[in-house]
């Protein structure tokens, strides 16, 4: 291993910021970043000796290769940790209108909802997997949330609690258990897991994950992030009384004053139970 790839590893080793999935895919994005400067011919580099040349030749690189914003701003903020971690901070620009990174497009004007059905379910076999899978949908958790979640702990009678070691970005947060259908499935979640939680007690978390992937690609199931998206549209629905943009209601440039006041309300709402801290981000899951 070259010396700044193992270097990362063990700035990365040493760093309990995140959550275990954040972690990773960062050690990852650094891994590649190390090999891609030695490609481009900085050979005898280590951790401490980055500077403003190794950061453009990264970005002009990616832009190069046509990698969407999304993807290059969120290597931007790899680069930010480890210069920070090695006292380099400066030697990256504070924005990224600095390298010409284009603004990210976050929404899509198709809607991305997925609906899961009693034959999808039957086509996953192990049982745990299944049962995240209908909280997913249910509760519009992600899947680190429904993989970790211990129902028994969380359900608080008209809510959900979910627990900052299961989160995304370490927030905790509630998701209100507002039909019986919900109340009837945590039943069965708890009946499952006893007291720990839908990973089973001889698996570890990144194990399970492995097993959901295999089992939810041998089902002909993919992208089960869009389970949020229904659940957010859902949600939509019920809080303002009409459909989302995304499910063929109206824009937010044909509403009353009264209407966008309502729409305001349920993006916040919405934003609150997703887990979300900025409420634009919902435009995402029900349009705009």
């Amino acid at each position: 291993m070259r010396d700044l790839n193992y270097q990362l590893k063990m700035l990365c080793k040493h760093s309990h910021e995140g959550s275990f999935k954040t972690r990773v895919g960062r050690e990852r994005q650094l891994s590649a970043m190390a090999n891609q400067l030695y490609d481009l011919g900085f050979r005898q580099l280590k951790a401490t000796s980055l500077k403003q040349k190794h950061v453009q030749a990264l970005v002009d690189a990616w832009l190069k290769q046509n990698l969407s914003p999304g993807t290059i701003k969120n290597r931007m903020s790899c680069i930010r940790w480890w210069a920070e971690k090695v006292n380099r901070r400066n030697v990256v620009a504070g924005s990224n209108d600095f390298y010409g990174i284009p603004d990210r497009q976050f929404v899509s004007d198709q809607s991305k909802a997925k609906d899961l059905t009693k034959a999808q379910l039957s086509r996953v076999k192990d049982e745990h997997v299944r049962m995240s899978l209908r909280l997913q949908q249910a509760f519009g958790l992600r899947r680190e949330e429904a993989l970790k979640i211990r129902p028994r702990w969380a359900d608080r009678g008209d809510h959900l609690q979910l627990k900052d070691s299961w989160t995304k970005g370490g927030r905790e947060r509630t998701v209100p258990i507002r039909t019986r259908e919900q109340r009837n499935l945590l039943e069965e979640a708890k009946r499952l897991a006893g007291y720990g939680s839908l990973i089973p007690r001889s698996r570890q978390f990144i194990e399970q994950l492995r097993i959901y992937e295999r089992h939810t690609a041998n089902a002909g199931l993919s992208k089960m992030h869009g389970l949020r998206h229904a659940y957010a549209q859902q949600r939509y629905r019920e809080l303002t009384g009409w459909p989302s943009p995304h499910a063929g209601g109206p824009s937010k440039k044909a509403m009353t004053e009264t209407q966008l006041q309502a729409d305001h309300r349920a993006r916040l709402t919405i934003s609150a139970e997703l887990g979300h801290v900025r409420a634009q981000i919902t435009a995402v899951y029900v349009g705009r």
